[in-house]
């Protein structure tokens, strides 16, 4: 057995490597490269009107961003939230003073580079999303990568031959994404809660184990408490799950950013050498990794791509599922609030966790070197204690505790939208019970093969997903033009608002609520 678990281990590392290295990332970076150009970099050109109709609407009176206009759809922030619920999690914390650990600092500059682009991927999406969405048999919305392969590039372009291909990179991913969500989505989320409450709150009491297991009881009583507050939110569905991730999700971003802001603050005479070592080490590699052009290239730039992929999931097609549910009328109105998930996923949270990092001295800033004994799992909790004290360590365990928690709800309603995709209404119910349950398989086993599995699942659905956005790039551009035409040249042209004629006359008829 063990020969065969060595076996699938050395083949998944394979296509692990293929995936999230240079090959994938190429793709992933080379189609937000592509979307930008061809929609005249939109998330520049237009940012003034994009901030206005996402982000600073919500504080209009009646906006249409922030009201629920039926029992079956969630609201447009909404939907923001509950993707930024699944999006904002351990990487942002963990994974990102891993990177800079792993590749020196200018792997910050790399990331910005990554989610820069990633901005009109993620708009891509999510205005393909609404565009090819419709009702389930509980009349609820739904929408995601597989509708838009199966009903966009398997038969806008005509061609019978795309048919068969589109449905069934419709299925895979699908698949992937549901297989995904048990173990990026649930499991590893779970279990780095578990360490970190154990460390932070638990470390001097001691319970033992199961008998005749190695299983900790703190860790089963932790994963039991975790099971029953996710199922009495998990159960009541997404709306539920928005409502929660409505509150938490801004309030610990910003007390997050706050904090960082503090400790940057206390730092401030660093702030010249930080960013003038992010910069550099972008293009230079630091001393600590040796080497040449080479070097830089495998582990700065990889590291950075790498880390801003994982942490907003543009190109994924994972946050598609949740916005596809808003009750927004305009596809690239959605697609605007992509563009703002992406820019505060990683422009604002994980660039405070590189502040806090780079800032607290335990980076060379001269060398780009880490100090000796690092471990960029925990160097934030260490930056937060040594700002803060004791205090700074249990609240960054409780950041982990609320984002990566937030995250599994997110990602429940994407894999419920998965199995609804392969297995109809019904199957949904079946696959939260399985869902919740392995909350507790995620906080009694060790981290091993099934990590490494979940990694590759996650990442092989950005191959469809792309497909379909590459393939379907016309369509993006003409739906863009369109509505840059008649909300901001106030031109006289008929709405495109969705694929299908019956959706299409319906959220015509209410077009002026937005």
């Amino acid at each position: 057995m063990d020969a065969f678990f060595d076996s699938v281990a050395s083949v998944n590392g394979v296509i692990n490597k293929a995936v999230w290295g240079l090959p994938g990332l190429i793709l992933l970076i080379g189609t937000g490269v592509v979307l930008t150009l061809c929609t005249k970099v939109f998330q520049i050109s237009r940012i003034g009107h994009w901030w206005k109709q996402t982000i600073a609407s919500i504080f209009k009176k009646d906006s249409s961003s922030t009201k629920l206009t039926d029992k079956k759809s969630i609201s447009q922030f909404q939907a923001l939230c509950a993707a930024l619920a699944a999006t904002i999690g351990t990487g942002n914390i963990a994974g990102v003073s891993a990177a800079i650990v792993t590749g020196g600092p200018g792997a910050v500059f790399w990331m910005w580079v990554a989610a820069f682009f990633g901005m009109m991927t993620n708009f891509s999406e999510n205005l393909l999303g609404i565009y090819f969405r419709r009702k389930n048999e509980n009349g609820e919305w739904s929408g995601g990568p597989m509708y838009y392969l199966k009903d966009g590039l398997g038969k806008v372009y005509g061609k019978k031959w795309l048919k068969p291909v589109a449905s069934a990179l419709a299925v895979i991913f699908a698949c992937l994404a549901m297989l995904a969500s048990f173990g990026i989505g649930n499991m590893t989320q779970i279990n780095k809660i578990v360490l970190n409450m154990d460390s932070a709150f638990f470390s001097k009491v001691s319970l033992g184990t199961i008998p005749g297991t190695e299983i900790s009881i703190i860790h089963l009583i932790i994963g039991l408490a975790l099971l029953v507050v996710a199922a009495l939110i998990i159960i009541g569905g997404l709306r539920r799950i928005a409502r929660f991730a409505e509150v938490v999700v801004p309030f610990m971003a910003v007390v997050y950013v706050i904090g960082s802001l503090i400790i940057f603050g206390f730092n401030i005479g660093s702030v010249g050498a930080m960013f003038t070592s992010i910069f550099k080490y972008a293009f230079t590699p630091a001393a600590f990794l040796g080497g040449g052009i080479g070097v830089l290239i495998k582990m700065t730039m990889t590291q950075g791509f790498k880390r801003g992929v994982f942490s907003n999931e543009a190109g994924l097609g994972s946050s598609v599922m949740v916005h596809s549910s808003s009750n927004v009328k305009e596809p690239v109105k959605q697609g605007m609030w992509g563009i703002f998930e992406v820019f505060f996923d990683t422009f604002v949270v994980c660039t405070m966790t590189a502040v806090v990092v780079l800032s607290t001295g335990y980076i060379d800033l001269a060398s780009g070197a880490p100090m000796a004994g690092i471990n960029g799992d925990t160097l934030v909790s260490q930056a937060f204690g040594q700002q803060f004290g004791v205090v700074g360590t249990w609240f960054i365990a409780i950041a982990m505790l609320f984002f990566a928690f937030t995250t599994v709800l997110g990602w429940s309603q994407y894999g419920s939208k998965a199995t609804e995709y392969l297995f109809g209404a019904k199957g949904v119910k079946v696959y939260k019970v399985i869902f919740v349950l392995m909350i507790v398989m995620g906080a009694i086993i060790d981290g091993g093969l099934a990590w490494d599995l979940s990694d590759t699942f996650n990442g092989l659905m950005m191959i469809p997903n792309l497909i379909g956005v590459i393939t379907l790039l016309p369509l993006v551009i003409k739906i863009t033009s369109n509505y840059v035409d008649r909300r901001i040249h106030k031109k006289d042209v008929a709405p495109l608002l969705s694929y299908d004629p019956a959706l299409q006359a319906e959220a015509e008829a209410h077009l002026d609520e937005e």
